[in-house]
Protein backbone atom coordinates (compact mmCIF):
# COMPACT_ATOMS: atom_id res chain seq x y z
CA UNK A 1 0.00 0.00 0.00
CA UNK A 2 1.16 3.64 -1.17
CA UNK A 3 1.93 5.70 2.01
CA UNK A 4 0.64 9.39 1.56
CA UNK A 5 2.70 12.35 3.55
CA UNK A 6 1.23 13.22 6.77
CA UNK A 7 0.10 17.11 6.54
CA UNK A 8 -0.44 19.78 8.64
CA UNK A 9 -4.18 20.62 9.61
CA UNK A 10 -3.24 24.78 9.45
CA UNK A 11 -1.15 25.01 6.96
CA UNK A 12 -1.63 22.21 4.55
CA UNK A 13 1.69 21.52 4.07
CA UNK A 14 3.63 18.15 4.23
CA UNK A 15 4.87 17.76 7.71
CA UNK A 16 8.47 16.78 6.43
CA UNK A 17 8.69 19.99 4.36
CA UNK A 18 7.33 22.31 7.44
CA UNK A 19 10.04 20.86 9.58
CA UNK A 20 12.72 21.86 7.22
CA UNK A 21 12.05 24.93 6.54
CA UNK A 22 11.51 25.83 10.24
CA UNK A 23 15.24 23.65 10.56
CA UNK A 24 13.92 21.25 12.50
CA UNK A 25 15.16 17.47 12.43
CA UNK A 26 14.84 13.91 13.50
CA UNK A 27 14.66 13.48 16.94
CA UNK A 28 17.76 11.60 18.27
CA UNK A 29 19.71 11.97 14.50
CA UNK A 30 22.90 11.19 15.07
CA UNK A 31 24.83 15.10 13.25
CA UNK A 32 27.01 14.38 10.16
CA UNK A 33 30.56 15.10 10.92
CA UNK A 34 30.99 18.81 10.08
CA UNK A 35 27.15 19.47 11.31
CA UNK A 36 29.06 18.38 14.71
CA UNK A 37 32.25 20.24 14.28
CA UNK A 38 30.47 23.15 13.99
CA UNK A 39 28.07 22.86 17.06
CA UNK A 40 31.68 22.14 18.80
CA UNK A 41 32.80 25.23 17.53
CA UNK A 42 29.71 27.04 18.48
CA UNK A 43 29.98 25.93 22.08
CA UNK A 44 33.70 26.71 22.40
CA UNK A 45 33.06 29.53 25.10
CA UNK A 46 31.62 26.61 27.54
CA UNK A 47 34.97 24.07 26.89
CA UNK A 48 36.97 27.40 27.76
CA UNK A 49 34.41 28.22 30.95
CA UNK A 50 34.33 23.80 31.88
CA UNK A 51 38.32 23.97 31.35
CA UNK A 52 38.92 26.89 34.35
CA UNK A 53 36.38 25.37 36.29
CA UNK A 54 38.13 22.00 36.41
CA UNK A 55 40.98 23.78 37.29
CA UNK A 56 39.76 25.67 39.80
CA UNK A 57 37.82 22.83 41.52
CA UNK A 58 40.94 20.11 42.09
CA UNK A 59 43.79 22.88 42.74
CA UNK A 60 41.67 25.86 44.32
CA UNK A 61 41.79 24.63 47.85
CA UNK A 62 45.43 23.52 47.44
CA UNK A 63 48.06 26.20 49.30
CA UNK A 64 50.13 26.00 46.44
CA UNK A 65 47.27 25.94 43.59
CA UNK A 66 48.61 25.63 40.07
CA UNK A 67 52.33 25.18 41.12
CA UNK A 68 51.43 21.10 41.81
CA UNK A 69 51.15 21.10 38.14
CA UNK A 70 54.99 21.62 37.97
CA UNK A 71 55.48 20.29 41.24
CA UNK A 72 54.17 16.63 40.14
CA UNK A 73 56.39 16.00 37.30
CA UNK A 74 59.64 17.72 39.35
CA UNK A 75 59.41 15.46 41.88
CA UNK A 76 58.58 12.30 39.65
CA UNK A 77 61.57 13.14 37.91
CA UNK A 78 63.74 13.60 41.38
CA UNK A 79 62.43 9.69 42.08
CA UNK A 80 63.81 8.64 39.04
CA UNK A 81 66.95 10.27 38.80
CA UNK A 82 67.51 8.43 42.20
CA UNK A 83 65.97 5.09 41.33
CA UNK A 84 67.24 4.60 37.68
CA UNK A 85 69.93 6.96 37.39
CA UNK A 86 72.42 6.41 40.20
CA UNK A 87 70.90 3.17 41.66
CA UNK A 88 70.29 1.38 38.77
CA UNK A 89 72.99 3.04 36.86
CA UNK A 90 70.82 4.11 33.50
CA UNK A 91 72.44 7.44 33.08
CA UNK A 92 75.65 5.54 31.78
CA UNK A 93 76.41 7.21 28.49
CA UNK A 94 73.77 10.10 28.33
CA UNK A 95 74.95 13.41 28.38
CA UNK A 96 73.13 15.92 30.51
CA UNK A 97 70.71 12.78 32.22
CA UNK A 98 68.93 15.39 34.34
CA UNK A 99 67.35 17.40 31.39
CA UNK A 100 67.43 14.15 29.53
CA UNK A 101 64.83 12.31 32.16
CA UNK A 102 62.99 15.70 33.17
CA UNK A 103 62.24 15.73 29.21
CA UNK A 104 61.06 12.24 29.00
CA UNK A 105 58.75 12.32 32.30
CA UNK A 106 57.59 15.77 31.61
CA UNK A 107 56.29 14.47 27.82
CA UNK A 108 54.82 11.58 28.97
CA UNK A 109 53.42 13.00 32.01
CA UNK A 110 51.39 15.40 29.23
CA UNK A 111 50.05 12.43 27.88
CA UNK A 112 49.38 10.41 30.66
CA UNK A 113 47.38 13.20 32.47
CA UNK A 114 45.20 13.79 29.46
CA UNK A 115 44.23 9.58 29.44
CA UNK A 116 43.59 9.94 33.10
CA UNK A 117 41.46 12.34 33.14
CA UNK A 118 39.93 11.75 29.35
CA UNK A 119 38.47 8.33 30.76
CA UNK A 120 36.19 9.87 33.47
CA UNK A 121 35.38 12.13 30.99
CA UNK A 122 31.79 10.93 30.36
CA UNK A 123 31.51 8.52 32.77
CA UNK A 124 32.25 11.33 35.95
CA UNK A 125 29.64 13.78 34.12
CA UNK A 126 26.83 11.88 34.32
CA UNK A 127 24.18 14.09 35.44
CA UNK A 128 25.70 17.37 33.56
CA UNK A 129 24.86 15.18 30.23
CA UNK A 130 21.60 14.08 31.28
CA UNK A 131 20.47 17.71 32.42
CA UNK A 132 22.26 19.80 29.44
CA UNK A 133 22.06 19.49 25.76
CA UNK A 134 25.54 20.49 24.04
CA UNK A 135 28.13 17.94 21.90
CA UNK A 136 29.78 15.78 24.62
CA UNK A 137 33.02 15.82 23.01
CA UNK A 138 33.20 19.21 24.56
CA UNK A 139 33.82 17.08 28.34
CA UNK A 140 37.44 15.22 26.81
CA UNK A 141 38.51 18.49 24.86
CA UNK A 142 37.81 20.53 28.17
CA UNK A 143 40.21 18.33 30.08
CA UNK A 144 42.82 18.48 27.15
CA UNK A 145 42.92 22.17 27.19
CA UNK A 146 43.41 21.72 30.89
CA UNK A 147 46.67 19.63 30.54
CA UNK A 148 47.71 22.05 27.40
CA UNK A 149 47.79 24.94 30.06
CA UNK A 150 49.57 23.02 32.70
CA UNK A 151 51.84 21.93 29.96
CA UNK A 152 52.85 25.12 29.30
CA UNK A 153 54.05 26.15 32.56
CA UNK A 154 55.70 22.76 32.94
CA UNK A 155 57.46 23.06 29.30
CA UNK A 156 58.74 26.96 30.90
CA UNK A 157 60.31 25.04 33.70
CA UNK A 158 61.75 22.20 31.23
CA UNK A 159 63.48 24.77 29.24
CA UNK A 160 64.83 26.63 32.79
CA UNK A 161 66.29 22.87 33.48
CA UNK A 162 67.91 22.33 30.41
CA UNK A 163 69.65 26.22 30.38
CA UNK A 164 70.43 25.28 34.49
CA UNK A 165 72.30 21.82 33.54
CA UNK A 166 74.35 23.44 30.35
CA UNK A 167 72.38 22.97 27.58
CA UNK A 168 72.60 26.51 24.91
CA UNK A 169 69.99 28.55 23.58
CA UNK A 170 69.51 27.91 19.80
CA UNK A 171 66.82 28.86 17.18
CA UNK A 172 66.35 24.80 17.35
CA UNK A 173 64.41 25.49 20.60
CA UNK A 174 61.87 27.04 18.15
CA UNK A 175 60.82 23.35 17.17
CA UNK A 176 59.25 23.01 20.89
CA UNK A 177 56.07 24.69 19.50
CA UNK A 178 54.74 22.45 16.61
CA UNK A 179 56.03 19.61 18.67
CA UNK A 180 53.74 20.34 21.28
CA UNK A 181 51.05 21.49 19.22
CA UNK A 182 51.15 17.46 17.36
CA UNK A 183 51.23 15.93 20.58
CA UNK A 184 48.34 18.04 21.56
CA UNK A 185 46.36 17.28 18.95
CA UNK A 186 47.20 13.54 19.71
CA UNK A 187 46.21 13.82 23.32
CA UNK A 188 43.07 15.29 22.18
CA UNK A 189 42.31 12.35 20.19
CA UNK A 190 43.25 10.30 22.67
CA UNK A 191 41.26 11.57 25.01
CA UNK A 192 37.75 11.47 23.14
CA UNK A 193 38.45 7.46 22.32
CA UNK A 194 39.37 6.84 25.79
CA UNK A 195 36.10 9.30 26.66
CA UNK A 196 34.35 6.73 25.13
CA UNK A 197 35.44 3.40 25.91
CA UNK A 198 35.41 4.64 29.60
CA UNK A 199 31.97 5.25 28.80
CA UNK A 200 30.96 1.94 27.44
CA UNK A 201 33.36 -0.52 29.56
CA UNK A 202 33.16 0.67 33.36
CA UNK A 203 36.54 -1.64 33.84
CA UNK A 204 38.66 0.14 31.52
CA UNK A 205 39.92 2.96 34.15
CA UNK A 206 40.86 0.23 36.37
CA UNK A 207 43.56 -1.08 33.41
CA UNK A 208 44.47 2.42 32.67
CA UNK A 209 47.41 2.43 35.29
CA UNK A 210 48.95 -0.39 34.11
CA UNK A 211 48.89 0.31 30.18
CA UNK A 212 50.45 3.59 30.92
CA UNK A 213 53.26 2.20 33.18
CA UNK A 214 53.78 -0.39 30.51
CA UNK A 215 53.64 2.46 27.92
CA UNK A 216 56.42 4.42 29.98
CA UNK A 217 58.71 1.48 30.26
CA UNK A 218 58.57 1.01 26.53
CA UNK A 219 59.11 4.94 25.60
CA UNK A 220 62.88 5.37 26.94
CA UNK A 221 61.69 7.96 29.57
CA UNK A 222 64.04 6.57 32.11
CA UNK A 223 67.05 4.90 30.06
CA UNK A 224 68.72 6.04 27.03
CA UNK A 225 67.11 5.20 23.43
CA UNK A 226 70.15 3.15 22.47
CA UNK A 227 69.04 0.13 24.92
CA UNK A 228 66.35 -0.94 22.66
CA UNK A 229 68.81 -2.16 19.75
CA UNK A 230 70.83 -4.23 22.12
CA UNK A 231 67.50 -5.79 23.71
CA UNK A 232 65.27 -5.94 20.45
CA UNK A 233 67.22 -8.04 17.93
CA UNK A 234 64.32 -8.79 15.11
CA UNK A 235 64.43 -5.75 12.71
CA UNK A 236 60.44 -5.39 12.58
CA UNK A 237 59.82 -5.75 16.26
CA UNK A 238 62.55 -3.29 16.77
CA UNK A 239 60.92 -0.97 14.35
CA UNK A 240 57.40 -1.26 15.89
CA UNK A 241 59.01 -0.11 19.29
CA UNK A 242 60.82 2.24 17.78
CA UNK A 243 58.02 3.56 16.02
CA UNK A 244 55.64 3.73 19.85
CA UNK A 245 54.05 7.39 19.77
CA UNK A 246 55.25 8.67 22.97
CA UNK A 247 58.62 7.68 22.52
CA UNK A 248 58.36 9.65 18.76
CA UNK A 249 57.87 12.70 20.74
CA UNK A 250 59.79 12.36 23.60
CA UNK A 251 62.57 11.84 21.43
CA UNK A 252 61.45 15.26 19.23
CA UNK A 253 61.60 17.66 22.15
CA UNK A 254 64.81 16.15 23.56
CA UNK A 255 66.40 16.59 20.24
CA UNK A 256 64.83 20.27 20.11
CA UNK A 257 65.97 21.11 23.78
CA UNK A 258 69.12 18.90 23.77
CA UNK A 259 72.95 19.20 22.24
CA UNK A 260 73.84 15.29 21.20
CA UNK A 261 71.64 13.40 22.26
CA UNK A 262 71.32 10.01 20.75
CA UNK A 263 67.68 9.39 18.98
CA UNK A 264 65.76 6.47 17.84
CA UNK A 265 66.17 7.39 13.88
CA UNK A 266 66.46 10.13 11.94
CA UNK A 267 64.63 14.03 12.93
CA UNK A 268 63.06 13.62 9.36
CA UNK A 269 61.81 10.13 10.12
CA UNK A 270 60.63 11.25 13.79
CA UNK A 271 58.59 14.36 12.01
CA UNK A 272 56.98 11.94 9.77
CA UNK A 273 56.03 9.36 12.50
CA UNK A 274 54.91 12.35 14.52
CA UNK A 275 52.73 13.35 11.87
CA UNK A 276 50.75 10.54 11.23
CA UNK A 277 50.43 9.50 14.59
CA UNK A 278 48.72 12.94 14.87
CA UNK A 279 46.50 12.18 11.77
CA UNK A 280 45.72 8.89 12.68
CA UNK A 281 45.05 9.66 16.37
CA UNK A 282 43.63 12.95 16.78
CA UNK A 283 41.41 12.65 14.08
CA UNK A 284 40.56 8.51 14.50
CA UNK A 285 39.51 9.90 18.22
CA UNK A 286 37.87 12.06 16.94
CA UNK A 287 35.67 10.34 14.68
CA UNK A 288 35.32 7.20 16.90
CA UNK A 289 33.88 9.45 19.60
CA UNK A 290 31.28 11.06 17.39
CA UNK A 291 30.04 7.68 16.41
CA UNK A 292 28.63 7.48 20.17
CA UNK A 293 27.67 10.77 20.46
CA UNK A 294 23.57 9.41 20.96
CA UNK A 295 24.50 6.88 23.37
CA UNK A 296 26.16 9.43 25.54
CA UNK A 297 24.59 9.22 29.33
CA UNK A 298 21.92 6.59 28.46
CA UNK A 299 21.58 3.39 30.48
Amino acid sequence: MPQTAVADSDTGLPLKELAQRHGLGVAGRLPSLPEYTGKLWAYRHFIAYYANAKVTSSLGKTRLGMVWQVLTPLINAAVYYVIFGKILGTSNGVENFVAYLCTGVFIFGFTQSVVQAGIQAISGNLGLIRALHFPRAALPLAITFVEIRNMVASLIVLMAIALGFGEPLTLQWLLVIPIFLLQSVFNAGLALATARLGSKVADFKQLVPFIMRFWMYGSAVLYPVSRFKSAVHHPVLLHIVEANPLLVFIDLMRHALLENVELVATPWVLWTEAAAWTVLVGFGGYVYFWRGEKGYGRG
